[in-house]
């Protein structure tokens, strides 16, 4: 009878220490690297993502595709990366971080304006007019290559009061009334609704930016991420918040 009770509380431990065991191992963190513009769109991705896979928890860092890049390349974890751009994303795979992206969105930029465009801008051009502040992307951003494109296109050289290291930099820099108007993503302008008015710019077709996605390493979260970004789910709302489909 003894050793049968002994029997029994050893079971009862094992089966206690095999419990916690998977319990640990079911939770986990994937961490998602994306730039700046999908925002909005991944974080209402992370509910959906959860639920489909309970125990794994969606942590994002948003910044400019450029800043994430170089922390990728500094050896910085990560699980995916979504950049902005093409060429951003070639240099983490040339650094071997990445091996393969997948294209999932395209962008294009338009100006904004504070509420109502008091300074009267209608064009491209008119962000050469005395007096008026305009803010840009840095160069070696995304946003801002897609505004030398579009520069080039308009054979107009603006000259901007600052170079922001993110579209979400130049967005705030309008709305918060410290410039007049700024070159932002068509995505971003309509997430900030009545804070900006916008106006269209024809030579914005000469720079489309196409958005790839890949994974830093092989866990298997990062393929499930990336197949719900670039499945249907994903796709209707990258479609809803104003972005374009490669």
């Amino acid at each position: 009878m003894k050793r049968a009770l002994a029997l029994a509380a050893t079971l009862t431990v094992l089966t206690a220490c095999g419990s916690e065991t998977d319990s640990a191992t079911s939770d986990s963190t994937l961490t998602v690297f994306a730039a700046a513009s999908l925002k909005k769109v991944f974080t209402d991705l992370e509910d959906d993502f959860e639920a489909a896979n309970p125990g794994v928890d969606v942590q994002f860092s948003f910044a400019g595709s450029s800043d994430l890049a170089a922390q990728l390349q500094a050896g910085a974890p990560a699980d995916v990366f979504a950049s902005a751009d093409q060429p951003t994303m070639d240099k983490v795979i040339a650094d071997g971080r990445i091996t393969t992206a997948r294209p999932f969105a395209t962008n294009v930029l338009t100006i904004v304006t504070a509420p109502g465009n008091p300074k009267g801008i209608n064009s491209f051009r008119d962000l050469t007019k005395d007096g008026l502040s305009v803010v840009v992307c840095a160069p070696q951003v995304p946003c801002g290559r897609a505004t030398q494109k579009v520069a080039g296109a308009a054979q107009v050289t603006v000259q901007p009061v600052s170079e922001e290291s993110s579209v979400a930099d130049v967005l705030t820099k309008v709305t918060s009334g410290q410039a007049d108007a700024g070159l932002v993503y068509v995505t971003d302008a309509a997430g900030a609704g009545a804070k900006v008015s916008t106006v269209a710019i024809p030579e914005a077709s000469a720079a489309v930016n196409t958005y790839p996605i890949g994974a830093v390493g092989d866990s298997a979260g990062a393929g499930k991420f990336i197949d719900l970004v670039t499945g249907p789910t994903g796709r209707r709302m990258l479609t809803e918040a104003g972005f374009g489909v490669p």
